[in-house]
């Protein structure tokens, strides 16, 4: 042990004193906010540029979604804008039609959803029910399907 040794370790400060604090992952939160103007846009888009840790803000106002890019949290970013604008704020309830088994059943349909997308029943466990198919559904839908090579000896 040198003399630099023994100085840094007199000098340094105890490891109590310095609490770590664990760090924010980089993600994507997407909003459904309900946007009727440009103004709207504008008082969303600036409530969350000046929130810590935001990277990029996207406002979609026909789709009325913002997806917000860098390290926050999703709870964060919701009340910020409640606060902020006074509108009603809830994570984004959709997905991409292609990713839901049956989208048309009564649970994922959704007629204010925007064109393309269905509600998600992942996240939904009351509707969810309603959208999956039974095994013996499955076994009607491939027995008529085009990728059965016997569904022209049953028709």
């Amino acid at each position: 042990m040198g003399i630099v040794d023994v100085l840094s370790d007199l000098c340094s400060l105890p490891n109590y004193y310095g609490k770590t604090q664990k760090r924010k992952q980089f993600q994507t939160v997407e909003i459904k906010v309900k946007m009727d103007c440009e103004g709207c846009e504008r008082r969303v888009k600036k409530a969350l540029e000046t929130m810590k840790g935001v990277n990029t803000v996207e406002v979609e106002s026909k789709k009325n979604k913002v997806t917000v890019t860098g390290y926050v949290e999703a709870g964060k970013v919701i009340r910020r804008v409640a606060y902020k604008t006074g509108k009603k704020v809830e994570p984004w309830p959709y997905v991409p039609y292609d990713l839901v088994a049956n989208p048309y059943a009564p649970g994922a349909y959704d007629k204010k959803a925007p064109a393309g997308y269905v509600r998600n029943v992942a996240a939904d466990p009351a509707a969810a029910r309603l959208v999956r198919a039974s095994s013996m559904e499955m076994r009607y839908r491939f027995a008529f399907s085009d990728d059965n090579p016997n569904a022209c000896a049953v028709m």
